[in-house]
């Protein structure tokens, strides 16, 4: 039977730009190795018996691993990366050969190497329901997984985004805790306009200077002193 091969291009998720930019938001697209998520590539792997295994970003035009195992490169194209389909969907995707499904086999990634005939991805959901990427592994011949090996891969998948999520409070409170360092300092404030100094000298004002440092959001009103002096006749 001939195989009608498909695009491999997977759809667009129906939130996209807010998918991304939750992504970009984590802060990990491009970041430095780290042992935690090292440590979960290498156990997927050798709870599945596979050779490769990834923490897989889906970016706008690109797949970029956070962590991997059995690859040397740190990217691919979105148009070819099996994780592309595995993010339109809440449950893991698995491929169990890649040449028998027409989304996969004519891509570079099974044509070409890695060679790739299994597959098997879980989306890494953020607290909101983005999926950011995937937690997957690969092997270079069709296979079948165990229902636990597929539930390890769910917990691992889970503690992924968990660190995501831990890295990304500790990020937002270093930079509440920077403002409010800066705040905490002298602030040089003109005396007659009460415009306020930056750290370049330029002089802006007060309301300017706060929201460029800070979340905060102002409204305006007029103080009972202030009406009796500029308003006496209300």
């Amino acid at each position: 039977m001939r195989l009608v091969l498909a695009d491999m291009k997977a759809p667009l998720p129906a939130n996209e730009e807010e998918r991304l930019r939750v992504l970009a938001a984590f802060r990990q697209l491009d970041s430095a190795a780290e042992k935690d998520f090292d440590d979960i590539v290498q156990l997927a792997a050798a709870i599945c018996d596979v050779p490769i295994a990834l923490v897989s970003l889906v970016d706008r035009d690109r797949q970029w691993f956070k962590a991997k195992i059995g690859l040397n490169v740190c990217e691919t194209s979105r148009d070819d990366a099996f994780c592309a389909h595995a993010i339109l969907q809440t449950e893991p995707l698995v491929v169990r050969d890649a040449t028998q499904d027409p989304r996969f086999a004519d891509s570079s990634l099974v044509q070409g190497e890695p060679h790739l005939r299994f597959y098997a991805g879980v989306p890494l959901l953020a607290e909101s329901g983005e999926a950011l990427g995937t937690l997957c592994i690969n092997d270079r011949r069709p296979r079948e997984l165990t229902e636990m090996q597929l539930q390890a891969l769910r917990t691992l998948a889970r503690q992924v985004t968990v660190l995501f999520e831990l890295r990304k409070v500790a990020a937002d409170l270093a930079r509440a805790l920077a403002n409010v360092r800066t705040l905490a300092g002298f602030l040089p404030i003109c005396a007659y306009c009460k415009k306020v100094r930056d750290d370049a000298g330029y002089w802006s004002q007060v309301e300017t200077f706060m929201r460029q440092r800070t979340d905060l959001q102002f409204s305006h009103s007029i103080c009972p002193s202030c009406v009796q002096v500029h308003f006496p006749d209300l």
